[in-house]
């Protein structure tokens, strides 16, 4: 073995994030769990570049493949507004639901925007028991008003397969 080969074998080491994006990334939780939409949707920048997708398959082209969710700023502002009625078949009653992030590392520090990957465990309740499990890739924007998302990228263990209905933030 050459040593070029051995320092490719190597797990990379990510850094940590910081306390406020730690925290922040806790909110957004807190905040779709308790079922805040309003609170959760300021939480987004205001700006025409932002995603919220939940691909079928973590190496899905976004502009060739469908996705499970596949919202912009707009489709974000028009969920929350729909999520708020409380008038939704598919969540009557609504779930109860509690998510643990873990094992969040940076990816991408540039430019006042960073990206933070995390393990997902999210336990929902609604009639029975659902578990929901996978990696989630969050983009921040660090601003004067505090951190704001400008993506969000839900990878789920068993998207492959068939999904249950999603009729909630995820």
């Amino acid at each position: 073995m050459t040593l070029d080969t051995e320092s490719q074998m190597r797990p990379v080491l990510r850094p940590l994030p910081d306390a406020e994006i730690l925290s922040f990334l806790y909110l957004e939780a807190r905040l779709a769990d308790e079922g805040r939409y309003s609170e959760w949707e300021a939480l987004w920048a205001d700006d025409d570049t932002v995603v919220y997708r939940v691909p079928m398959h973590p190496d899905d082209d976004p502009r060739t493949s469908l996705a499970y969710i596949n919202d912009n700023r707009r489709r974000i502002k028009s969920r929350v507004a729909q999520l708020n009625t409380g008038n939704r078949h598919s969540q009557t009653p609504p779930s109860v639901m509690r998510r643990v992030v873990s094992n969040s590392e940076v990816v991408e520090d540039i430019d006042g925007l960073v990206t933070i990957e995390s393990n997902f465990a999210l336990f929902e309740y609604r009639i029975r028991q659902r578990f929901w499990a996978g990696r989630v890739s969050h983009t921040i924007c660090r601003t004067a008003e505090g951190p704001r998302l400008v993506r969000k990228i839900v990878n789920l263990i068993d998207a492959g397969g068939p999904v249950d209905t999603l009729a909630f933030l995820i």
